[in-house]
């Protein structure tokens, strides 16, 4: 160490970061020793970053964010270097802005947040962003919140979107962990008209408060229920969501203010398109119809304040961050392995032979020999062109998790559920609970009979070899290509792919291969028309995060290829809930 520290003056940045690597490993089973290192490496890193372009700048700021995120406290007293300069660009404010809210403290913080504040009237929108939500963390993190609360509260004045929608979030955020600010801040977020709010999670932060503190905020029921009456206009189901719940919440604390608002939210809720938000109308229904008392436990049980939120990254994530200093990993943020390795090189990617493509009709457990092919330009099946059309994108949806539920909560709805969303069911017996809606103002309307089943009949036992198959759809033009929804819960069932195999083979739709790994998954359907040699060939794409499918169909009678894409996507609607 001795003989390279003058090499942590060179003028080249490469070679000081290397010479930081060797430090911090030869180091790492001597404490001492190892925080000796970061004290040392601290003024050739922040020399480093004043000199040289925005890229030498960012890529050595990315080492030095690392560092700051395992030992904040040793870097406390140089914040300053981290304030933005209004020079620099976008990408290298952003990783000062976290390296800032890292190394808050007692003795940092009035300053920090003083310079934070001061970027929140930034023109530049993802900034002033970031630095309102830096100025949330940091209050999340410190003891002493009454100066920061002041400042977060100040926000909310200023007439911009984006800031009072940010401000809400955190305003939310420090409710949760600090209760006891309750008066003070519903005192101001309550002059906010929920109008003035377009950005979903600001509308959804508002809301939830309308809720947790109906009792505190006198207009909150008379709030609720005009944004019940906007349900058709709300196009967030997150928002949709938090409505659900707030109205239930201030029922429970104000019912007869809210009792009519209650009974809209439920009959729209119910009528929701959107799966999460129509199951959770029917939860909260079936909760009232069951018991009030148990319903109110579940919806406004004795909370606790939070005292830690999660970390986005795991530590063991960082670690092996850290081992792989002074590499791609540092700039990623994520270990090699994940960005590196065949399984990760993209969002959907398949081997250059059949062999990993299952049939799927027959033998699902056997595979098609690779030699019984010859790959081409024409070969669908395997073609880089067809591979690159038919690629999914990476998706972060929204739908994160599945709520198991009892079986009877999630079975087909009752007459009286039904009743709430079509009007007259002539099967709604006298023995349903009339009371619950007729406190809500449900009323019983007229269902309309049901739609008529897809006229196409198939063949139940169709034959179709690989090698017709993929014959066929090379001649054949294309008939339609859409994409369609995937239940959450048929989601779900994909995680073993099989499933959705048989469940089309169940309605006469074989499958003749597949392939792929989670997310995304690659199938080829076949079905043929009943009493006739017309084929129905299909290439069905599915990304179970977003639980969309990307559908190609090829039809031989191509008057009943409408027929048969109805029929196609009915099926696939089914998936998961029987």
């Amino acid at each position: 160490m001795n003989l390279l520290e003058d090499r942590l003056q060179h003028a080249n940045g490469a070679v000081v970061l290397a010479t930081i690597k060797v430090f911090l490993h030869l180091t790492m089973s001597m404490t001492d020793v190892h925080q000796q290192v970061y004290e040392r490496i601290k003024a050739p890193l922040l020399t480093l970053v004043g000199a040289g372009s925005p890229e030498q700048s960012y890529s050595v700021l990315c080492h030095l964010h690392l560092l700051v995120m395992r030992a904040p406290m040793l870097f406390s007293s140089d914040y300053k270097s981290f304030y933005c300069q209004f020079s620099d660009p976008s990408y290298v404010k952003k990783l000062k802005l976290e390296m800032l809210t890292a190394i808050a403290n007692e003795s940092n913080t009035y300053e920090i947040v003083t310079e934070l504040c001061e970027y929140a009237g930034n023109v530049d929108v993802p900034i002033a962003r970031e630095s309102i939500r830096a100025v949330g963390k940091i209050a999340l993190q410190q003891y002493d919140v009454n100066a920061i609360v002041d400042r977060l509260l100040q926000f909310l004045e200023m007439d911009k979107d984006y800031v009072t929608a940010e401000t809400l979030v955190l305003v939310k955020d420090l409710l949760r962990k600090y209760p006891q600010w309750s008066h003070d801040c519903i005192a101001v977020v309550g002059n906010i008209s929920s109008q003035n709010i377009q950005e979903p999670k600001g509308k959804a932060a508002l809301i939830w408060m309308l809720g947790e503190y109906s009792q505190d905020m006198h207009d909150a029921p008379y709030v609720l229920e005009n944004l019940v009456d906007n349900w058709d206009e709300e196009q967030s189901p997150e928002v949709r969501l938090h409505l659900l719940t707030a109205v239930m919440k201030c029922f429970f604390k104000r019912p007869p203010e809210t009792q009519k608002a209650l009974g809209a939210t439920l009959a729209a809720g119910l009528a929701d398109t959107h799966q999460d938000v129509h199951d959770r109308a029917l939860f909260y229904y079936r909760l009232l119809q069951y018991d009030p008392a148990v319903a109110e436990r579940v919806v406004n049980p004795p909370k606790q304040a939070v005292s830690v939120f999660a970390d986005t990254q795991s530590s063991e994530i960082k670690d092996r961050i850290f081992d792989e200093f002074n590499s791609l990993s540092v700039v990623y943020q994520k270990p090699s392995y994940m960005f590196t390795d065949k399984e990760h090189r993209g969002t959907f990617e398949y081997s250059e032979d059949l062999a990993n493509l299952t049939v799927g009709a027959e033998a699902p457990e056997t595979v098609i020999s690779a030699q019984r092919y010859q790959e081409s330009d024409n070969d669908l099946l395997l073609s880089t062109s067809d591979k690159e059309d038919s690629g999914i994108r990476s998706s972060n949806g929204s739908y994160t998790s599945t709520y198991n539920a009892p079986s009877d909560l999630l079975s087909s709805q009752t007459p009286a559920e039904t009743a709430l969303i079509n009007p007259s069911s002539s099967t709604y017996s006298t023995q349903t609970n009339f009371s619950l809606d007729d406190l809500l103002g449900l009323g019983v309307p007229d269902a309309p009979a049901p739609p008529p089943p897809p006229a196409l009949a198939l063949n139940s036992k169709p034959v179709l070899d690989p090698a017709t198959f993929q014959k066929k759809w090379g001649q054949l033009a294309l008939s339609f290509s859409q994409e369609c929804s995937l239940s959450p819960q048929g989601a779900a069932s994909l995680m073993n792919p099989q499933s959705l195999i048989r469940h089309m083979q169940s309605n006469y739709i074989q499958c003749i291969a597949s392939g792929g790994q989670p997310p995304n998954y690659k199938f080829y359907f076949y079905g043929q028309k009943a009493g006739a040699a017309a084929f129905y060939l299909v290439e069905c794409i599915v990304n179970t995060a977003s639980a969309k499918a990307q559908l190609k169909i090829k039809a031989e009678d191509g008057t009943t290829a409408e027929a048969f894409s109805t029929l196609f996507q009915s099926v696939l609607s089914q998936f998961g809930h029987s």
